[in-house]
Order: structure tokens, then sequence, then C-alpha cells
């Protein structure tokens, strides 16, 4: 399983949150599917950039599906949402105040019940290309298509705009350009990452 922190390329994430919250916000559900989590602090920075622009009433609507092929973890740090404080330096001082408690285990820090709540994890091999569900307002998969082959990120790349609802985004590593065969699936939504909408 890999390792990400928490708030790695946060510049992403807010403007994907700010692109993207109008659309999110007219389905009643917003379902989310953050595909290849490593060790949960993606969807988890995540969760928390939503919340802080959503309200407490709003934000039980989020569901964020956080999957990895590499599921050993699921079952210890990432379901009780609780890490070492050394991993937690990035993080601004007044974000981790609020979304963060002490943990029983001395050291560790343990998400609040409602970041916690708003993430599932479960395991799903990308290469099935069978998407965990079919109704997604955003997509997000960085740092996993560059390990795939050109035809196999070709092949993952068009069943996420089949997941993706009409109208829905989806996120890449900015290093990671979309292959031609794939562009006219999504349209650029932004110079400044790699976020794009779903076209029909």
């Amino acid at each position: 399983m890999a390792f990400t922190f928490f708030f790695r390329d946060t510049q992403t994430l807010e403007l994907l949150a700010e692109l993207a919250l109008p659309y999110l916000k007219r389905s009643m559900y917003i379902r989310i599917w953050d595909a290849g989590c490593a060790m949960g602090p993606e969807p988890y920075s995540l969760a928390i950039i939503l919340r802080e622009q959503m309200s407490k009433f709003l934000f039980r609507n989020v569901r964020i599906f956080a999957t990895d092929v590499d599921e050993s973890n699921f079952g210890t740090i990432i379901a009780r949402g609780a890490y070492p404080e050394v991993e937690l330096k990035r993080i601004p001082p007044e974000i981790f105040a609020k979304y963060f408690e002490p943990d029983t285990e001395p050291g560790y820090w343990r998400l609040t019940e409602e970041i916690r709540r708003a993430v599932q994890f479960e395991r799903h091999d990308l290469l099935s290309l069978k998407p965990v569900r079919n109704d997604f307002g955003l997509i997000l998969c960085k740092n996993v298509l560059l390990h795939f082959t050109p035809a196999q990120r070709i092949a993952v790349i068009q069943m996420f705009h089949a997941a993706l609802n009409d109208g829905g985004f989806f996120v890449t590593e900015q290093t990671q350009k979309l292959p031609p065969e794939t562009e006219s699936l999504f349209g650029a939504v932004t110079s400044a990452a790699q976020i794009f909408q779903k076209l029909n």
C-alpha cells in the first residue's frame, strides 16, 4: 500500500471543492470515489475540505468510497481513522484542532466521528474494470494511473467516465495527462489542475 500524507496537493483539493460543489449540491446524496486511497489521508483530507464549505446538515449526505487494491491496513489504521502525530505535522493548526482528538493509543490522533463517518473503505482492483457503483458526482484517481500500461490507463478512464453521473467531475494527478483516446470524454474546467467534467 502506497503512503501519502494529509493535505497533499491541497491546492487541487480546494480548487476541486470550489469548482465541483455547486454541481454536487444539486444531488440529494453526494457520492465520491477516491480510487487508490493508500493509507487514507487523501479521502479524509477531502472530507475535511468539503466539511469546511458545507453545513453540518448537508455534509451528512456526503459519502466517499475510498478504495485500494491493498487492504492490509483497512481494519487497523484506516478504519480507526487514527494516525501517528508525526504524520499530521502538515495539517494547518486550526484544522487539526477542529477535526482531530487524542486517540486511546499514546502518540496517535483520531479524526472526529463526523469525518470518519463520511468515508467508507473497501478493497477494489481497478483493472477489474468494474466500478464500485455507477452514480458518482466526483471521482479522484491520483498516483495510480502512472503504474498502468497505456492500454490499461485508457480502459480505466473509460470505466470512470461510465461510472460518473452526467456532468460529473474527474480528477487525476497533476503530472498525469489524459490519453488522447479519452480526451473526447471530458472537458477541462481549469488550467491550474487536472480537473475534468464528463461530456455526454
